[in-house]
């Protein structure tokens, strides 16, 4: 089941249809349609370190929160290093990284089990994870690009929401969003060999095509790091969407450069 498309006042955003059956989450994964930035990011950026005016960022994020009903004050932003650090937030830290400042540094994932705060991750090719333990009504939302892909990010979402909430593997809910995908995402022997280093049994998930080159797959990737983590195959839903593939909805580094947008997830327990 892929994720549902929602195309509201001018905005066009995704969810996940295992998160909207439980009812006890607001979230989405953005697109580049609507918005009101400029030039080569035209749309909705959501990324202030990208070339874009921070007053049109803004507007931006109010816009996406009005259209998902979210206080805009309840914002809770990452700052990504590609690593797998994973911090747990609270309503305290509501608005840090956008509204005030932020003690929220190199942190690639966030969870909390406090209601209405809203936590933010930033994309423009990485996979986005999603998490929802419907039992203990806990939540993570983490940033997965290569790195943190091998280094076994998604594994330490899991251990810390069951340290820290006690939520078990087997009742957790997983959401893989739009993210660059196998055909389009080449790699050289350093990756792999990084990949190989880390990981036990991520199967089959790199295509050779000679000279030092390869296609990774990041999406099943994951997938293997989960299921070694306790994560039931039933519980995992793919977006089936490509961020490089899909040019009119959404923003790619491996097709635009440094220049490109970025892209949101957001995920509030309700």
């Amino acid at each position: 089941m892929a994720f549902t498309r929602h195309d509201r006042e001018g905005l066009v955003y995704f969810t996940i249809p295992s998160f909207d059956e439980t009812r006890l989450t607001k979230h989405c994964f953005s697109t580049r349609t609507g918005g009101c930035s400029n030039g080569l990011i035209k749309g909705l950026n959501l990324g202030f370190s990208r070339p874009d005016a921070r007053e049109n960022v803004i507007a931006n994020f109010e816009k996406l929160c009005s259209v998902l009903e979210i206080r805009k004050e309840s914002l809770v932003l990452s700052h990504q290093v590609h690593g797998k650090n994973i911090r747990t937030v609270t309503r305290e830290d509501s608005g840090k990284g956008i509204w005030r400042d932020t003690d929220i540094k190199n942190t690639d994932g966030l969870i909390t089990d406090d209601k209405g705060v809203t936590l933010t991750t930033f994309y423009a090719d990485c996979v986005p994870l999603f998490f929802l333990d419907p039992v203990n009504k806990a939540i993570g939302l983490t940033h997965a690009g290569w790195k943190g892909t091998v280094a076994g990010i998604a594994g330490e979402t899991v251990l810390k929401m069951y340290e820290t909430f006690g939520s078990k593997p087997e009742d957790i809910l997983v959401g893989i969003g739009p993210s660059i995908c196998r055909d389009c995402y080449e790699v050289d022997t350093p990756v792999i060999s990084k990949l190989k280093e880390n990981l036990e049994n991520w199967g089959d998930v790199t295509t050779s095509l000679g000279k030092d080159k390869y296609l990774l797959d990041l999406q099943q990737t994951n997938r293997a790091v989960l299921d070694g983590h306790g994560i039931r195959e039933k519980n995992v839903t793919d977006s089936g969407w490509c961020t490089r593939c899909s040019r009119e909805l959404f923003f790619s580094y491996r097709r635009e450069g440094k220049n490109t947008g970025s892209l949101a997830a957001l995920l509030q327990l309700v």
